[in-house]
């Protein structure tokens, strides 16, 4: 699985013109599934992000995480986080995991995170949707389950 994780100020999701989630200061989260993706990989991002020392304290220091700070996220499913471009310009998708398999390890993800004492937004899996957000820094990181 691979995330891409940005502190933000404020941010919310749209689909069809209707906000479906929102947060005020906390994380959003692109995640992305590859067919190889289990629970395990849902866990192991689920245990890292939450905990990732990411926010400012008193001193300026990144050294808060997103418990610490009692902050929300936003989780979006990216699909095109597995988009290969290296050949033409057209990016294949053949690496993003089926719908089925994507969404059930989506959920697994923000379970564990409510599991963490986090309250969870989502955007809805396998629709159009549209993303604001203010990055706060801008802060943003890549995770990838299979680099640990």
């Amino acid at each position: 699985m691979k995330a891409v994780v940005q502190r933000a100020v404020d941010a919310s999701v749209k689909v069809d013109a209707e906000e479906v989630g929102s947060i005020q200061e906390g994380l959003v989260i692109l995640l992305g599934v590859t067919h190889e993706d289990t629970k395990e990989d849902a866990r192991y991002l689920a245990k890292k992000i939450p905990f990732l020392r990411i926010f400012e304290d008193d001193d300026e220091k990144m050294n808060l995480s997103l418990i610490d700070i009692g902050g929300r996220m936003l989780s979006i499913s990216q699909f095109t986080l597995y988009g290969d471009c290296r050949k033409g310009r057209r990016p294949n998708f053949m690496e993003a995991a089926k719908p089925e398999q994507a969404e059930e390890l989506y959920e697994a993800f923000n379970d564990m995170v409510r599991e963490a004492g986090v309250e969870v937004q989502t955007g809805q899996f396998g629709a159009m949707m549209n993303v604001q957000l203010t990055n706060a820094g801008p802060v943003t990181l890549v995770l990838d389950s299979k680099e640990r």
